[in-house]
Formats: structure tokens, sequence, C-alpha cells
């Protein structure tokens, strides 16, 4: 099965550490809507699996469409695929979206799973990362999507933001519990170069935690949340039994999917496709990037993906689609990890424990051919 997902690439406001492709010319969605349905009726062709499991609105601000342009396109997909089995239709939305009449509208469409940005619960922080709605504003919205019938909502949290750890996390962490959601994403804080924070960063404007800081921060996360019941099943994702995120799980477990729209990624199994060109040459016409990738290259991302997730990866899997060498290669470089901790063996299963999901990049690293 193969899931597909539909990049809506506009703001009201550009936050200050987003480094996704976005754009504030809000004046040009009827065109890029417009451009992205000619895309998915061209490129449907690109997946071989042709039966969807799930659909996923990320952006940007999906939001900023009426929920009848978002069933537009599940429409357009029920029309070009086989999705009599969807299990999960995703929107992502801002706090300050969600009125009674958007929450009404958006109930009466295909949609059954919300991803709600807060980031955090401090007013404070909010303002700091330039995000344009308010604690208040967030826990509303998370209570006019439950009263709408919405049962399946994930948040997301952002931690390692200087001077807004230690009670200013808590408290966001308590609230963000007493909201009860099924899922929730927690995000390191990462500053990239092209964003305005990576800009101030440069002009020591602003610092960027310890590495203390972040595992102390990291593990306060993680025991909040697994203390409250949810399972720490990925890296940055927490979840409530039977309510993990299926469409990010076909990206963790090699699944095909087709990404729509400008800033976003497709992958059929053999190529990698993406589109990163600005909104204005976007609606002129879609020119791609692609890469097809080499056995070492497929053998990576099975590592990089599988050591993500609490699975971990089988050894024997590795074995049968690379060879014996490459698997001998792998289970020689994991003996210093597991003597560290870092990584368990369970027979051919070797696994990253969550509490030390936060050095994922080095072993991966080490893995990698």
């Amino acid at each position: 099965m193969a899931a597909i997902y539909f990049h809506i690439p506009f703001c009201k406001r550009l936050c200050g550490y987003c480094d996704f492709l976005r754009s504030v010319k809000i004046q040009h969605i009827p065109q890029v809507v417009e451009m992205m349905h000619k895309e998915l009726e061209e490129q449907h062709s690109f997946l071989t699996e042709r039966e969807i499991k799930t659909i996923y609105f990320g952006g940007g601000t999906p939001s900023l469409l009426h929920p009848s342009e978002i069933e537009r396109f599940i429409d357009h997909c029920r029309a070009l695929f086989d999705c009599s089995t969807v299990e999960e239709i995703t929107v992502e939305v801002n706090p300050d979206d969600i009125t009674e009449q958007y929450v009404a509208e958006l109930a009466k469409s295909s949609v059954n799973r919300i991803s709600m940005g807060i980031q955090s619960l401090d007013n404070q922080c909010l303002k700091f990362m330039g995000r344009r709605h308010s604690a208040e504003q967030a826990v509303e919205a998370v209570r006019r999507l439950r009263e709408g019938g919405f049962d399946n909502i994930s948040v997301d949290v952002i931690f390692g933001v200087d001077g807004f750890g230690g009670h200013s996390l808590e408290r966001t962490l308590q609230g963000i519990l007493d909201l009860d959601v099924e899922h929730i994403s927690a995000y390191h804080l990462t500053i990239e170069p092209t964003t305005r924070f990576g800009r101030a960063l440069a002009k020591g404007e602003i610092k960027q935690v310890s590495e203390q800081c972040s595992e102390d921060e990291f593990m306060a996360v993680h025991q909040a949340l697994t203390a409250a019941g949810y399972e720490h099943y990925e890296v940055s994702n927490f979840a409530k039994s039977g309510y993990r995120s299926r469409h990010n799980s076909s990206y963790w477990t090699g699944s095909q999917y087709l990404g729509i729209g400008t800033g976003a990624h497709s992958f059929n199994g053999e190529e990698r496709r993406w589109c990163e060109q600005r909104v204005e040459e976007y609606i002129q016409g879609v020119i791609y990037g692609s890469e097809t990738l080499s056995a070492d290259e497929k053998l990576n991302e099975y590592l990089m993906v599988s050591l993500r997730r609490i699975e971990g990866f089988d050894l024997q899997t590795v074995a049968d689609k690379w060879g014996t060498k490459a698997a001998e290669r792998i289970a020689q470089s994991c003996k210093p990890f597991v003597e560290r901790g870092w990584l368990v063996k369970n027979g051919d299963n070797f696994a990253i424990p969550a509490t030390h999901f936060l050095v994922s990049d080095t072993i991966i690293g080490e893995l990698f051919c």
C-alpha cells in the first residue's frame, strides 16, 4: 500500500525556526491549488502501488484552505487510485484557524485525523518563535475539535529552546497531557542557517542550548509522556495504544509515497523525486529533481528509517537483500554500541532503546555504507 502527501506551502507568518518550503504570498493559493490538481493528474502513475493507505495534508498551513478544497483533493485521489481501504486522512492545522465554523465544515469532509502545531503553551516562548497563536487559543482549538467529533488528534511540541526549558517546558508538557490527545510529536529545536533564527544565531543575538541541556530536556519529555501512558515509538513521536501515525510510518517502513506540490518529495521504491520551486515558479510548470537509489543507498535508507523506530532493524533482512558480507560488517559495527547500551540485540534484531534515541544519528552514521 502507498501514501499520498499534499504540501500546502502557504503561511500567514513565517516562524523563526522553520526551513520548510513556504510562502506568505497567499494570493497565489488558487493558482497553486489548480496546479496541484494538474500535477496529481499527470504524475499519479509514478506509483507502481495503486492501493492507498493514507493521505496527508502538510505545509505550510493546510488549514488556510477551506475544507471543501481539502475534500476536492481527496475526491481526486479516489478517482485515480484505489482508496477503498484508506485508513487515515490527516490535515495539519494552526490553532488560530480552528473556529467553530471551520470545525463544522471540516467535520463534513473525509478527514479523520488532525495534526496541530502547538509548539509551546508558554506565551512568551510562542512570541519568541514567531507563532501566530496563544496558548489559550491552542487549548480552545483542541476543545472545539473534540466537540466537532474528531477523536484522533496529534499535537506538536518543540523543546531545546534557549530560555524556555525547566518550568516552562514542564508547564507545556503538563498542559499537553491535560488535553489528552492521542498522539504527540516532540521535536528538538534545530536552527538552520537560512532561517530567521539562523541569521540571529550568526549575529550572536540568540544561542543554542548546550548538549547537556538537550539531553536533559529530551529525557524530561520522554519521562513525562511515557509515564502518562504514551509509547515512545519513534525518535520524535509518542502515541497512545493504536494511535501511531500511519502516514509517517509509511516513510519509516520504506513504502511508496507520492508528494504533490512544491516542497513535496516522492518515492516509488526505486526513484526518489522532489520539487523545490518557489510558488511563482511552480504555477508556471513543475520541475523535479530526482535520483535512482543504488543498492548501498537503499541499505543506508533501511538502516536509517529502521533505527529511528523502536522496532529497529533485522540483520537477516540485511543478509537476504544485501548479502552476508554487508550483514557481517553491520553486526561488527554494532558491537561497541551494544556494549554501551545504545543498541539492544535480540537475536537478529538490533534496536535503539527509546532513552537513547537522541544519539540515533551517531549510531546510524557509523553503520552506513
